[in-house]
């Protein structure tokens, strides 16, 4: 399921233009919005032709809390609207130009391309960038032409209102040896809006829990593994470890973590964590493996737009003659070590 979020809605316009129109072609635009999956509308029913109505209808997306702004061109308008807008609300725009109706014997009856491109340049040239927060170079708005919305673009609002909304934490550090993980802390706050928390990882294996929560785990482990070929204590451990893992996950309120998860999990734990990992990802947790906060975040992104359940692998073969690869996913239980 896609992640919910709230867009507003409003549509400009200008006395010396076919108002009557533009009001019909937003109404039908609205009804067709309001079939989108889990996206939720503020919309402004009257067509904002005066400054004054654009800074109210300002102040009700911020009210309300939209996650962007979908700013239709119903005609030709002032460029202050969308200023007005933007001043207030600080969230990503869409900028959607009608094309143009045939003419009826008269002057231009919306010219609503000439709107969106004033709207365009404006914001262009007054530097506002990807989430008037962050000094990215990317522009906060998006254009189109169209009868239809770009769903590309929603789901990228889902994307950026996941990550504003994300917990992420960081058990250990990135795994030996895999430099192409590093990260910045405050890039990532910086380019996405996301603070990470850093752990370490006998805080996960030691996390207390429930004693009786390893006997229901060891069915969900007979049930999904096999488990021939590993001891009763590795087998011990794997269960614990789930119990704990899920345990700090819920107590510290993750959205995802990332875990360093060798070499030090087999040699001070007993086991790699491999399986309680795979276990608790088909339960819809997002872990990654190696310390691979990227990964994490991709993983983030994923399930906002729909992914049930995203996962890390290693690509173990690739057969160029028949267009075919074989991965090893990190979640699948190791005969030796588990």
């Amino acid at each position: 399921m896609k992640k919910e979020i709230t867009l507003g809605i409003v549509c400009f316009a200008r006395k010396t233009f076919d108002l009557p129109a533009a009001l019909n072609i937003y109404k039908s635009l609205s009804e067709k919005l309001k079939t989108i999956e889990n996206v939720n509308l503020v919309i402004i029913e009257n067509l904002v032709i005066e400054i004054t109505d654009a800074g109210k209808a300002g102040k009700i997306f911020s009210k309300r809390g939209v996650d962007a702004v979908v700013a239709i061109s119903g005609t030709f308008h002032l460029g202050h609207l969308i200023l007005e807008i933007d001043k207030i609300v600080k969230k990503p725009i869409l900028l959607w130009g009608i094309p143009e109706l045939p003419y009826n014997g008269g002057k231009i009856r919306l010219n609503s391309i000439c709107g969106l491109n004033l709207d365009a340049s404006n914001l262009y040239k007054s530097g506002v960038d990807a989430s008037n927060l962050y000094k990215s170079g990317v522009k906060n708005y998006h254009t189109i032409i169209g009868e239809n919305i770009d769903k590309d673009w929603i789901d990228a609002v889902r994307i950026i209102s996941a990550f504003k909304e994300a917990h992420l934490g960081i058990a250990g550090f990135r795994a030996e040896g895999f430099f192409n993980l590093s990260f910045n802390d405050l890039s990532l706050y910086r380019e996405l809006g996301i603070l990470l928390d850093h752990y370490e990882l006998q805080d996960v294996y030691n996390d207390p829990a429930d004693d009786k929560e390893p006997g229901r785990r060891i069915n969900d482990f007979e049930n999904v593994f096999n488990i021939r070929g590993i001891t009763e204590e590795q087998f011990r451990k794997v269960v614990r470890l789930t119990v704990s893992m899920d345990h700090f996950i819920k107590r510290n309120s993750l959205d995802a973590l990332a875990v360093r998860c060798w070499p030090e999990f087999a040699e001070n734990y007993g086991i790699s964590p491999c399986a309680a990992m795979s276990l608790l990802q088909s339960e819809h947790k997002i872990i990654a493996c190696e310390g691979d906060v990227e990964g994490a975040v991709s993983m983030l992104a994923q399930t906002a737009i729909g992914a049930e359940t995203p996962f890390l692998f290693d690509f173990s073969q690739v057969d160029f003659k028949q267009n075919l690869a074989e991965f090893r996913p990190f979640l699948a239980l190791r005969s030796s070590t588990v």
